[in-house]
């Protein structure tokens, strides 16, 4: 069940193993590391190797290729020394727009890109941090920006963007990473006219559409197939102005890479009405499901569900809720999760039950088959449309307001055979997690960087360091050494063997 896939860095295949050269490893999304040097008889030893204050909240997964991990947090770029900590070089370019986070970079033979609150891909060399150009992706004026680095694939860079505002419509784009030349467009909203559109009452529904693509995906090479989650449709709440499931809102794509055309979709929420996005890792792995050995894909859905495709097809293998809901009225012949009507926001309001996930990555690691994930469960929500119902056109994005009520917190290990949670801990931080061969699982709780038991849920291990985890755990090995990377606040830590 062990798979791989190698990052090509312009013209060498680097694993995730020394070194860490991409947002989740390597391109299967599942952030399991091969390094075993940390393991479960000495991670008590580990000890701060060296931390960098950044001077605001790192959010970012840093990459470490060749000695030098490289990092950002909103505004800024930063290389440093991957076994001191010492910085190498800090690029600063103040932007407009939203400012809520940046989660990292991604690298290109010398090169390093990422993209900005303002909508733009910027391009520096990494070896001295200088801006080699800077190109818009959209128009920030709209509400777009840019909070995840794109995905390198073959010689192109893959980049989605992020939006909330009543216009935006989600799109993916493959650019050129010597120019910033645009090569294809892949649109979440149909043209009118195509069969998707009619998924949608009308063109006017369509030009509120929505759907953006604001967590990085991830990429099979041998199917040359890159997948993608989509976000919600608008307005948000009010899906009355809006009938029909809204494709391709709320869904995972399959996309060929050379020509951006759709292969296969799966739409995790159709006719979502609560900002259940399909905007989670989408992970990659093979192994045996009901007897005959497949090429999967797994997704912990914000909406609630835990989703496993055959990833060459789009088939449906298993669709099991990870935590209790009660939107849903059942699942239909694709696998998909049918909306309860009852459940829909409504001006005298209404009361429904939920769990799901965020932007936080998740891992799965092949040596327990057990994908892991933080999320919220058992969440009570009161939600409220906040304009007449028998509006035509939306106000904006929202269409709605809602109350949460109660809401508890954990990490769940979730089996991909059968969908079922096999142990669960009660953390409440929406932190990343790694796992390793090392039988380790890292991430944080509310307090402090954690350990654990992957295959049990045992806490082995805490930080010194008071504080939640802000972004996803890395590790990478130089000079022999392992080191563990998370970032509290405003500080990134390493932490390694005496």
């Amino acid at each position: 069940m062990k798979m791989l896939l190698p990052v090509l860095l312009g013209g060498a295949l680097i694993l995730a193993g020394q070194d860490w050269p991409t947002l989740n490893g390597d391109y299967t999304g599942q952030r399991f590391s091969p390094l075993a040097q940390i393991n479960q008889s000495n991670v008590t030893k580990l000890r701060e190797a060296w931390h960098f204050d950044a001077g605001s909240a790192v959010k970012s997964t840093p990459l470490m290729v060749n000695g030098v991990v490289y990092f950002t947090t909103v505004n800024n770029a930063y290389a440093i020394d991957a076994k001191t900590g010492t910085q190498i070089w800090h690029f600063f370019r103040e932007a407009r727009g939203n400012l809520l986070a940046n989660r990292g970079v991604a690298m290109y033979k010398n090169r390093i890109y990422f993209g900005t609150p303002d909508a733009y891909l910027v391009c520096l060399d990494a070896r001295t941090g200088k801006k080699v150009w800077e190109e818009p992706i959209a128009d920030h004026t709209f509400g777009y920006y840019m909070s995840m680095p794109p995905l390198v694939v073959k010689d192109k860079l893959i980049v989605g963007i992020s939006g909330d505002a009543a216009d935006v419509n989600g799109f993916l784009k493959a650019v050129d990473p010597a120019t910033g030349k645009v090569l294809w467009t892949w649109n979440s909203v149909p043209k009118w006219g195509d069969p998707a559109s009619k998924t949608w009452p009308n063109q006017e529904a369509m030009l509120h559409g929505g759907g953006t693509a604001w967590v990085q995906g991830s990429y099979d090479p041998a199917l040359n197939l890159t997948y993608w989650g989509t976000g919600n449709p608008h307005p948000v709440m009010n899906g009355t102005t809006r009938e029909g499931a809204n494709l391709y809102t709320c869904s995972i794509v399959a996309l060929n890479v050379d020509t951006g055309k759709l292969v296969w979709y799966f739409q995790a929420s159709p006719h979502d009405t609560m900002d259940r996005d399909a905007n989670q890792s989408v992970v990659l792995f093979d192994g045996v499901f009901q007897d005959r050995q497949r090429k999967m894909l797994a997704q912990a859905s914000r909406n609630g569900y835990f989703f496993v495709l055959d990833r060459a097809t789009g088939e449906h293998l298993l669709t099991a809720p990870y935590g209790p809901e009660n939107w849903t009225s059942g699942l239909d012949k694709r696998g998909e999760p049918i909306p309860n009507p009852k459940k829909e926001p409504s001006v005298a309001g209404t009361l429904y039950q939920d769990s799901g996930t965020n932007w936080y990555v998740p891992s799965f690691d092949p040596e327990t088959g057990l994908f892991y994930v933080n999320a919220n469960l058992n969440v009570w929500f009161l939600t409220y449309l906040t304009y007449d119902a028998d509006k035509i056109e939306a106000e904006d994005h929202e269409g709605g307001r809602d109350v949460s009520l109660s809401a508890t917190a954990a990490l769940i290990a979730i089996d991909y055979q059968t969908g079922k949670v096999k142990w669960k801990l009660d953390y409440g931080n929406p932190s990343g997690i790694l796992t390793t061969a090392g039988q380790l699982l890292f991430t944080g709780n509310s307090n402090y960087p954690v350990a654990i038991d992957p295959a049990t849920g045992k806490p082995l291990w805490h930080a010194e360091v008071n504080g939640p985890v802000n972004n996803a755990p890395m590790t990478y090995s130089a000079d022999g050494k392992q080191y563990v990377l998370m970032a509290v606040r405003d500080t990134l830590y390493a932490w390694a063997l005496p």
